[in-house]
């Protein structure tokens, strides 16, 4: 029998609104499900997931609920908002301000907001003002690197490490993985000015004490490549540079039709709705190219 008081609830909130990317979801709460159940802290957890999530549906939630931690999954678009759906799918952004007000009404519950969404920065900012621990992505994050990082997470804590145990895992796992996104989530804790991007080493996965606080920038980060590749994880990212290569093909055929849409179309909505997935596709593109070009990198420091 397990502790009520002990339980810790995840409310998992997803929103894949349409003409937005498509979102491997449904991957990412089945991995971190899985992670948990095999955890040997299982029975001190509990997993919410909800789909296809609407304003109205994230307060009836926290209230059903009564999460220690939440976990956002889908579009962010930085101090604009992060993107659920209204009454018949489209997008219906919720800015940094309104969430936090929400999470504020449960602050002596919830101790945790996890939102695994491209440029959800500015809104993780806004909630940790209420909400002990909070993490965002400073930028695009690919669904790999998403999904990994969640179950690095997930893994941890239900290990019985700390938040900020788990994030750095997190962190790591993405590193391990060769992928170049590990600075990309950021924790930031409620009256701690210094937001963390951690520099990851062996002894900081393996040990469970304290870890010291460490701020790296992006660009004089300590990770770096080996300068030789396992035949294994050469071909990896050979594999992983043909699809992102298709993918990337698909979305600049998908932006010419767009475009050319837009250019003939009349109706103000439908121009609305034309230029947000226009935006939605450029980030998506930008965010292939970033990834094809740092794979780029990491294949010619194998010559």
């Amino acid at each position: 029998m397990r502790d009520a008081d002990l339980v810790k609830r995840i409310l998992v909130l997803t929103a894949n609104p349409k003409g937005s990317s498509r979102l491997r979801l449904d991957a990412e709460i089945r991995d971190i499900e899985a992670g948990l159940l095999r955890s040997r802290n299982r029975d001190q957890f509990v997993l919410v997931s909800m789909w296809a999530v609407r304003p109205r549906d994230i307060q009836r939630a926290m209230l059903d609920v009564e999460p220690q931690i939440v976990h956002f999954s889908g579009h962010g678009f930085k101090d604009k908002g992060l993107a659920f759906e209204d009454d018949v799918g489209r997008p219906k952004l919720i800015d940094g301000q309104a969430l936090a007000q929400l999470f504020d009404l449960f602050s002596d519950k919830l101790e945790c907001v996890v939102l695994n969404g491209c440029y959800s920065e500015a809104q993780a900012r806004s909630i940790a003002q209420h909400i002990k621990s909070v993490i965002g992505m400073a930028s695009a994050i690919g669904d790999y690197a998403a999904i990994e990082f969640s179950v690095g997470f997930y893994d941890a804590l239900g290990a019985g490490y700390s938040v900020d145990f788990a994030y750095r895992l997190g962190c790591s796992a993405l590193a391990l993985a060769g992928i170049p996104e590990h600075l990309t989530p950021v924790l930031i804790q409620k009256g701690v000015q210094k937001e963390e991007h951690p520099s990851i080493t062996t002894s900081q996965v393996e040990s469970k004490s304290q870890i010291p606080s460490q701020s790296v920038d992006a660009k004089k980060s300590n990770f770096e490549p080996d300068n030789k590749l396992s035949d294994r994880k050469k071909y990896r990212l050979i594999q992983e540079r043909e699809s992102l290569q298709n993918q990337f093909n698909t979305i600049q055929v998908k932006l010419e039709n767009l475009r050319n849409a837009l250019s003939v179309e009349i109706d103000p909505a439908t121009k609305l709705k034309l230029e947000f997935q226009i935006k939605g596709a450029k980030t998506d593109s930008n965010q292939i190219d970033q990834q094809l070009d740092d794979i780029e990198k990491r294949l010619d420091l194998d010559q």
